[in-house]
């Protein structure tokens, strides 16, 4: 389920929730039952503000996890490709095939969070990328100097598919459902006891639908940060398929 969708049932529940407490009697309940209501209230709102605090510091640290992992893998490539032109005029075939490399990195990479049978699909490297690590293996240097650039291109390859595999590991970091439907149920609670004590009039409903419509967009927060390849805020993906001029240009 997409996360404008989750938020929106989100939405709709907790408004509910409100919304439905205004015409119950709860402003009749005398002043324990009262003060029940209230205490139990404050210990789901306290759960749920901490659980609701730790979930968008810990999306938006994996977001930013994998922002950096992008341009970590973005400045490896122009690495690579510039070891590669050092290396000699030989090395023109290899470097067309990274340029294809990357272009088919990128398609893979940003479809992968939007199909959940690609999620679940185990890894294969393309075609493409096969073909210039071999291409890169089968370099026969001619000294010194060919042979250290060799290795250290090689390192460079290694290292962006360490990062590519890592970040396949964590595509898919979506919050359980089970989770989403306690969490939804916490801050329900919490509105109804928001619209309990209350008498209805157009000014409280309209707080309290704004208050709801703010509770469902942390929820919507948490679930965009936490799938950073799809969705408003995914990362950008023309840094990383521009990162490299066509040869010849």
């Amino acid at each position: 389920m997409s996360a404008i969708a989750l938020s929106c049932i989100a939405f709709l529940c907790i408004s509910a929730g409100a919304l439905l407490a205004l015409f119950l009697p709860g402003h009749h309940l005398n002043t324990d039952a009262k003060d029940v209501v209230r205490l139990g209230t404050g210990l789901i709102g306290t759960i749920a503000a901490l659980v609701l605090g730790l979930l968008i510091a810990s999306a938006k640290n994996s977001y930013d996890t994998q922002s950096t992992q992008i341009k970590q893998m973005t400045a490896n490539i122009v690495l690579l490709d510039n070891l590669l032109v050092q290396y000699g005029a030989e090395t023109a075939d290899i470097r067309n095939l990274m340029r294809r490399s990357v272009v088919a990195l990128a398609d893979r990479m940003w479809r992968e969070s939007s199909s959940g049978a690609a999620r679940a699909a185990p890894f294969e490297a393309s075609a493409v990328s096969e073909a210039f690590f071999a291409k890169l293996q089968q370099l026969s240097p001619q000294n010194d100097s060919q042979r250290s650039l060799q290795a250290r291109a090689t390192q460079v390859s290694t290292d962006i598919a360490q990062t590519r595999l890592l970040m396949f590991a964590e595509t898919d970091s979506s919050l359980p459902m089970p989770f989403m439907v306690v969490l939804i149920f916490w801050l329900t609670m919490i509105f109804a006891s928001f619209g309990l004590f209350a008498q209805p009039s157009a000014t409280v409903v309209s707080l309290l639908i704004v208050f709801a419509l703010s509770a469902a967009g942390a929820i919507y927060l948490v679930l965009e940060l936490g799938q950073p390849f799809a969705g408003l805020m995914q990362i950008p993906s023309a840094p990383l398929r521009h990162a490299l001029t066509p040869l010849g240009s």
